[in-house]
């Protein structure tokens, strides 16, 4: 069910997706050419907008509507929470899998968070995909790489809701109702909706804010800098509606 999701999920969002109605209304150009131009250039113009950072780095801006963690709000949290981002698989170097750019910059920040407060680190993410799981990976990251102690270990999770599902029970066996969350500044907003739904309040940490540096002339041009932009802005408003009709 993962993998399906994934792939219908590439299949939607850009390049794919654009390219998909272009290629549509190829297809039916000979039978309906009004209908097919207007399909095949729709595509064009949706790829050329949605790789353009001017557009992107605007409607990811929307996302990223959570300011930093005030100091003040952390002090009454009784731990932290890093929601995973991915893995790095088979990474030669490391001669293992260990965690990717977006789990790195997540557990980055809350080794500081942990130096800065003291509280224990939860660290959640399972391996969808096979291989070692997130939690494992960002465990070993956090203590061997950045000397931050993890105090609990949720791995099977596979996706945001069961982030926040498995990681409730580990908290509450704790005592731990109040936690700073701790993922990207795009994210925080579903994964905050994630835990509150599980009776955990989540005092916001994001991290990786996408859209701080101001534009520049470069990014009135598509490059593939605006094309992934477009692709986290709008995978993250799919994954925001399917959670909430779900």
């Amino acid at each position: 069910m993962f993998l399906l999701k994934k792939i219908l999920t590439a299949l939607a969002l850009p390049p794919a997706g654009p390219l998909l109605l272009t290629a549509l209304g190829l297809l039916v150009m000979r039978r309906r050419p009004r209908l097919g131009k207007s399909l095949a250039w729709s595509g064009i113009v949706l790829l050329w907008l949605l790789s353009t950072p001017v557009v992107t780095r605007s409607l990811l801006a929307t996302l990223e509507d959570i300011p930093p963690l005030d100091p003040a709000q952390a002090g009454r949290a009784q731990a932290i929470v890093v929601l995973g981002g991915g893995s790095y698989l088979a990474a030669p170097e490391y001669g293992d899998d260990t965690v990717s750019r977006w789990s790195l910059e997540r557990i980055r920040y809350a080794a500081r968070l942990q130096h800065q407060t003291g509280l224990p680190i939860l660290v959640t993410g399972g391996a969808p995909l096979g291989g070692k799981s997130e939690g494992r990976s960002m465990k070993a990251s956090l203590e061997n790489d950045f000397g931050a102690k993890v105090r609990w270990v949720e791995d099977v999770s596979a996706d945001t809701r069961e982030n926040a599902r498995f990681s409730a029970p580990l908290l509450r066996g704790a005592g731990a109702t109040r936690v700073l969350l701790v993922t990207h500044a795009w994210h925080m907003r579903r994964a905050q909706e994630a835990f509150v739904a599980e009776a955990i309040e989540a005092v916001a940490a994001p991290t990786g804010y996408e859209t701080a540096p101001p534009f520049s002339p470069l990014d009135y041009l598509p490059g593939p800098g605006g094309a992934w932009a477009g692709r986290i802005a709008l995978s993250e408003l799919l994954g925001r509606l399917v959670q909430r009709l779900g």
